[in-house]
């Protein structure tokens, strides 16, 4: 098996400014000599996504994958604690939880197997001593998770974020699951496909929508497409700059607080227990962490470095029953949560999902509260595997 250097290794560089396209052009030209090389073209991939050539570095990955599924990413500390395999699904770098950076220079050996929906054979996987579906829920992913629900239950290792418990966590299903839960808000969520989109703008029929309202196409991520709209001549407006199908809409809650900024939280969950990602501070009601200025303000970086220091003792415990029901609703063994707080003191749920990005290669001049809050997320994730890959018994129940 060739070497494959993974996600983490692309991202670090990418995030610290290094140019990626000499790395590309040495890993195809790899290819080129040795067109067996599957390992050279998923590392390429990976490359050219980060360089924002989204369609070349899909169809590398279909080339790689055509070649060879598993992938593996070795202990870097010594002798290996355990064998992770971790179940992927085909796609963008998004569609799966990033658990090379989660893992990323640890004692775990981790094995990456990018999955079909057929049933695997079993003479195809490595040796392993715990299973995390790492496949993030998508409307192309469903097929893979619902085909893997069925795989697992007879797997004879243990099985981490049960495939099933994924699927509830789509944008129309999660806020469901969400409602009537003391200290949390989660806005109901409606998948329309844009003619009854337009239907109900028009107010047809007297079953009119009640403004504003945010739309985003289905499957979009990092605000991508997202729209607020406060009129039916906005929303008709923002149908026809946009070429999906099908939309998630949902009312706006305004979460401006009282200094009149925006701010936005990212949390995971390890076996229930919440950690600190970032916390991203803005003018604009749209955050995303990269769009948020942070490089550029000590003063937003210092109130970000005292969230995350007072994490435990301040958010989580005001939070500690909202957070808690999350856990209770969807049972993953590891989530993702993006949420804000309202005027009244209520967590405001924007999304769960395990596939958010984790990692601790933000610059550490400028962010050197960071490491420590990012590695107390990996000792818990690490501490998690041990403990399942011991404890746990084999497949799902």
């Amino acid at each position: 098996m060739s070497t494959f250097l993974g996600l983490a290794k692309w991202l670090r560089l990418a995030l610290a400014g290094e140019d990626l396209a000499p790395f590309g052009q040495s890993l195809l030209q790899r290819a080129a000599d040795d067109p067996s090389d599957s390992a050279a073209l998923l590392d390429a991939s990976i490359v050219l996504q980060c360089l924002g050539n989204a369609e070349m570095g899909l169809r590398l990955q279909r080339e790689a994958l055509g070649q060879q599924r598993q992938y593996r990413i070795r202990a870097t500390t010594g002798p290996a604690r355990l064998r992770l395999l971790a179940l992927m699904a085909p796609g963008a770098i998004m569609a799966n939880v990033p658990v090379e950076c989660l893992l990323d220079g640890s004692d775990i050996e981790l094995d990456l197997y990018y999955v079909s929906t057929d049933a695997p054979d079993p003479a195809d996987l490595p040796e392993h001593d715990l299973l995390f579906v790492a496949i993030g829920e998508s409307e192309a992913n469903r097929p893979l998770l619902e085909a893997w629900a069925s795989h697992l239950r007879d797997w004879p290792r243990p099985v981490l974020n049960d495939p099933r418990r994924i699927l509830d966590v789509a944008r129309d299903r999660a806020c469901l699951r969400l409602q009537g839960w003391s200290g949390l808000v989660a806005p109901l969520t409606a998948r329309l496909d844009r003619d009854r989109l337009r239907v109900l703008a028009g107010g047809e029929g007297g079953a009119g929508l009640d403004f504003p309202l945010l739309v985003r196409p289905l499957d979009s991520h990092a605000g991508q497409g997202l729209t607020k709209v406060d009129t039916p001549e906005a929303l008709f407006a923002a149908l026809d700059g946009q070429s999906s199908q099908a939309f998630f809409v949902s009312p706006f809650v305004d979460y401006r607080s009282p200094d009149g900024r925006f701010r936005k939280f990212r949390v995971v969950l390890i076996d229930g227990r919440p950690f600190a990602v970032h916390m991203g501070i803005s003018d604009h009601w749209m955050i995303h962490y990269l769009n948020a200025g942070m490089d550029e303000s000590a003063a937003k970086r210092a109130e970000e470095a005292a969230f995350m220091a007072g994490f435990e003792r301040d958010f989580a415990r005001r939070h500690d029953e909202a957070l808690a029901a999350i856990h209770a609703a969807f049972g993953l063994d590891y989530l993702g949560i993006d949420c804000a707080e309202t005027a009244d003191g209520r967590l405001l749920i924007f999304e769960v999902d395990p596939a958010m990005v984790v990692h601790d290669m933000d610059p550490i001049d400028l962010y050197p509260y960071k490491p420590a809050a990012m590695h107390r997320i990996f000792a818990a994730f690490r501490a998690l595997l041990i403990e399942a890959a011991e404890c746990r018994t084999p497949g799902l129940p």
